[in-house]
């Protein structure tokens, strides 16, 4: 006979009292009143100074300029002589023992201003029983004018949630101080006005603060957008200049390995080592065309088709040129050197660069002149393309474009281990100046 014991076991945390959603939300209450308004109250946090790229200040002398990084600073100090003229004129007397308690607090926002709110909060119940003449309780005159700057430059200077703790203990004050506490049977009560002061200006403030903060968002994203668009501009280009080389490339291998395939035959008795050479060389070739359609593919889109015509070279630049005098721009070419036959990726690339270059022109400059220089020298390929200014620049329209034409010449030119410049000219107009290395027959052996 055996004997089974069953054993019922608990789960974890089962017998821990559920909490109600109102409990959890005055805790989390009351965890954000100690972050924002206890923990660290009286934490060092000097005021800064105004930027000197604000848009009014930017625009002042130096000297002065200077001087203006000042304003919240002297704002403040300002608002403190305002509030001891007040006090003064409230204290009767008493202004050596009650301006203290005012404008001590007013000050202290520039560099505790958490604190600055507890010292406003503390002093205002010394300053009416120290001597007040304007028979309001709980705030004496210079109390009021204190903590409302205070209330309006802590709430500038944290975020909005303590504004609303501020305002909620502001209002706590007020209640205990009109409930009897207080001397309210010989003075009337101000806690009114206090409050829808107070709420209106934090509102104030609040909505800045949320203005702010959505401006902050909307310059940082669209930082991100600029620098995204330049990314996918940089990408497109270079997915177009693999395109075109892949084309390139794939061609010359097929002829090498069509070659290779034929040339035995064209050989009468070839010996076998010969024969097992070209099968080698066809065989490599085949392997690299394939490596290369399988890394290279992936830069076509799926709707992109393979041009039937050959690339274009440089031969067929007078086309290209036909072309863009229809549009309406005057333009000259002028040939220096040796005309010869470069490899087909410096030629390609070069007819690429006029092309944009000469668009760029018709964009940004219609009516213009332009020239196109072409200088065959020893170590490689010079192109210049310079317009002049535009004869009316109230047709020229802002392109809000990311720099396309730029980014492919640069990325054209940096592919071949060129150089390039581009810039405006001294008389209005705009220059392009490139070199292509081109290596010399012998150098390919060596």
């Amino acid at each position: 006979m055996t004997e089974t014991t069953h054993t019922q076991t608990t789960p974890p945390g089962a017998g821990a009292k559920t909490r109600s959603p109102e409990y959890r939300v005055a805790v989390d209450s009351l965890r954000g009143l100690r972050q924002d308004l206890i923990h660290d109250a009286f934490a060092y946090r000097p005021l800064p100074r105004r930027s000197m790229d604000g848009r009014i200040i930017r625009r002042l002398p130096g000297r002065l300029r200077e001087y203006a990084t000042w304003t919240p600073h002297a704002l403040i100090a300002v608002a403190a002589l305002i509030t001891l003229l007040i006090t003064g004129a409230d204290a009767d007397g008493h202004v050596l023992l009650v301006g203290p308690l005012t404008v001590i607090p007013v000050l202290l926002t520039m560099i505790r201003p958490v604190g600055a709110f507890w010292a406003s909060m503390a002093s205002t119940p010394l300053a009416v029983l120290l001597g007040s003449n304007w028979g309001e309780w709980p705030w004496a005159a210079g109390s009021f004018v204190c903590h409302l700057t205070v209330l309006t430059v802590v709430a500038m200077r944290t975020r909005p949630r303590t504004a609303g703790w501020m305002w909620a203990l502001t209002a706590l004050y007020a209640l205990i101080a009109d409930s009897g506490i207080g001397p309210t049977y010989l003075y009337g009560t101000n806690s009114a006005p206090m409050l829808i002061f107070s709420a209106m200006i934090l509102l104030c403030v609040t909505v800045w603060h949320i203005r702010r903060h959505a401006e902050q968002e909307v310059t940082a994203q669209q930082t991100v957008t600029a620098h995204e668009r330049s990314r996918r501009t940089l990408l497109e280009e270079r997915t177009t200049i693999a395109r075109e080389l892949h084309d390139v490339v794939a061609h010359h291998m097929s002829v090498v390995a069509i070659q290779a395939e034929a040339a035995p035959y064209r050989v009468e008795n070839p010996p076998p080592e010969l024969e097992k050479a070209f099968a080698t060389i066809r065989e490599n070739a085949v392997a690299a065309l394939t490596e290369l359609r399988r890394v290279l593919g992936v830069v076509r889109a799926e709707d992109y088709e393979v041009p039937d015509a050959p690339q274009p070279t440089l031969a067929d630049l007078e086309g290209l040129l036909a072309n863009v005098r229809e549009a309406g721009l005057t333009v000259e070419k002028a040939v220096t050197g040796a005309v010869r036959e470069l490899p087909q990726g410096v030629e390609l690339s070069a007819y690429r660069i006029v092309q944009e270059a000469l668009s760029n022109t018709l964009r940004h400059a219609p009516g213009a002149t332009a020239r196109v220089e072409i200088g065959y020298v020893l170590g490689g390929l010079g192109l210049r393309i310079v317009n002049g200014p535009p004869p009316n620049p109230s047709l020229v329209k802002p392109s809000p474009g990311a720099g396309h034409g730029i980014t492919g010449m640069r990325e054209r030119v940096s592919m071949l281990n060129g150089e390039m410049t581009a810039g405006g000219t001294d008389d209005g107009g705009y220059e392009v100046a490139v070199f292509l290395p081109v290596a010399l027959p012998g150098e390919d052996d060596a």
